[in-house]
């Protein structure tokens, strides 16, 4: 684009952001020269003026050029982005949509690791006598409390029968062992059942050396396993691991978590989202809103005004983290992202209800089909529908010159000549019928061209032209 004299690059900068809503090819010729030419005709009218109102120049025509752009554009976009669909649609897809809203913002680094029981919570059970096991009421597996009797034993000391003890649990836990068969004998120095409380569990975490460094004792890691994969569970490490693994270069982080439920086992699979760093009111986003590849990063909002509508809308991200993604432009708090069937809006374009039938319904009445206002409230169908059939009036006109083709060929030239100019003009107007102008467009080329006759027509003051003769010189 051609630089208007007087005008900064900056100014350009600034008028040619307002091509971000992406128009079609067409439209976006039709705005370059009109942009060019506003650019000169404002030019041309404020170089009339004094120096003093110069100032206002770039403010001025760039807010005009704004106004006019969003207007040509910028409902056009919205719809281009919209996607509709009906109450089935939306139920099967299972949308689900959260608002935006600004929180704390946690860096996170992953790991891989187990979980572990705690070893000061495992007790054993044994008897302090020999004997046979001759009841045995637990298996693995078992919750057992306190002071349940878990086993029964028959002491080898002499009597008719011989006298029988019971084994009692020494605290409340998960049976994790069981060591011997009923009618087996027993030794005091052989543990015969193992219980573990499970209500505290270790998470051991397989460290990056260089990670380590930033890790301290109170550090919080957000932690999944495998096997319950829809439950959250929050550890504080309470240290790290004797020795690190060379091979790897890793060194273990011993992480300690409540266990609600007895949900965790022993050597279970975990995956690990330790916290580094936090900062405050940061406006972030699910990370399942996050759609597009890492160029070309959007997310659907919920249209606020039409039922059962998403607007695909761009972003710009900052830091991600397992379970967020940090916003920097785009999107305004208080906006509902679609998180859940967001990716399958991407091919839900072509739903049962087309753009033009929701927005019928929500303003009660009709559209064009790519949503925008029809000219004179007369609908498109209708007026293809002349041009249709008078185009094929116009074929079975032909026909019949064709019938006669041999005596009347000069009609049939000039016949065929007109029918040519007929589509070519039905062709044309249906270019400019399918892209539409805007009125504020007009508006703003009347606008332009009322500038450039005042600029031409209006009389110099004295001071003006002092300062004119005073340039010259």
């Amino acid at each position: 684009m051609t630089q208007c004299p007087g005008w900064t690059d900056s100014t350009h900068r600034h008028a040619g952001r307002l091509f971000d809503s992406r128009p079609s090819a067409t439209q976006r010729v039709a705005m370059s020269q009109f942009l060019n030419s506003s650019l000169f005709v404002m030019h041309s009218f404020w170089s009339h003026h004094t120096r003093s109102i110069r100032p206002l120049q770039a403010s001025f025509s760039v807010w005009m050029l704004a106004v006019t752009t969003h207007a040509t554009f910028g409902a056009e976009s919205n719809h281009t982005n919209t996607v509709v669909l009906d109450e089935t649609g939306e139920k099967n897809l299972r949308i689900e949509t959260v608002a935006v809203e600004k929180t704390d913002f946690e860096e996170t680094i992953f790991a891989l690791g187990r979980i572990e029981a705690i070893p000061g919570k495992v007790a054993a059970v044994s008897s302090r006598i020999s004997g046979r096991i001759v009841d045995l009421k637990v298996s693995p597996g078992d919750e057992v409390k306190g002071g349940d009797v878990v086993a029964k034993i028959e002491s080898r000391q002499p009597g008719d029968p011989p006298p029988v003890i019971d084994l009692k649990a020494p605290q409340a836990g998960l049976v994790t062992r069981v060591e011997k068969r009923l009618g087996d004998p027993l030794e005091p120095e052989n543990a015969l059942i193992e219980i573990t409380d499970m209500s505290e569990v270790y998470a051991v975490a397989r460290v990056p050396e260089h990670h380590a460094g930033r890790m301290k004792a109170g550090s919080v890691a957000h932690i999944r396993v495998a096997a319950l994969p829809d439950a959250k569970f929050d550890g504080v490490l309470l240290r790290f691991g004797i020795n690190a693994d060379k091979a790897s270069g890793t060194i273990d982080a011993i992480f300690r978590l409540t266990n609600p439920g007895g949900l965790l086992r022993g050597d279970m699979r975990a995956e690990f989202s330790i916290v580094l760093s936090r900062r405050s009111g940061v406006m972030s986003i699910p990370r399942a809103a996050l759609q597009g590849d890492a160029s070309n990063r959007f997310v659907y909002l919920k249209d606020s005004k039409l039922a059962h509508a998403y607007v695909k809308t761009p972003v710009h991200v900052g830091e991600l983290n397992d379970r967020f993604v940090e916003i920097t432009s785009g999107i305004e708090p208080s906006a509902e992202v679609v998180t859940r069937g967001a990716y399958s809006l991407s091919f839900s374009g072509a739903s049962n209800v087309s753009l033009k039938e929701a927005l019928d319904a929500a303003h009660g009445h009709e559209h064009a089909a790519d949503g925008s206002e029809l000219e004179h409230g007369k609908p498109h169908e209708d007026h293809d529908d002349d041009h249709k059939e008078g185009h094929d009036d116009d074929h079975a006109d032909e026909d019949d010159h064709d019938h006669d083709h041999q005596d009347n060929h000069g009609e049939e030239h000039d016949h065929d000549h007109e029918h040519e100019h007929d589509d070519e003009h039905h062709h044309d107007h249906e270019e400019a019928h399918e892209e539409g102008v805007s009125p504020m467009w007009m508006y703003g080329c009347c606008v332009s061209l009322l500038l450039l006759l005042i600029s031409v027509f209006r009389p110099k003051s004295a001071a003006e032209d002092e300062v004119t003769t005073k340039e010259e010189g």
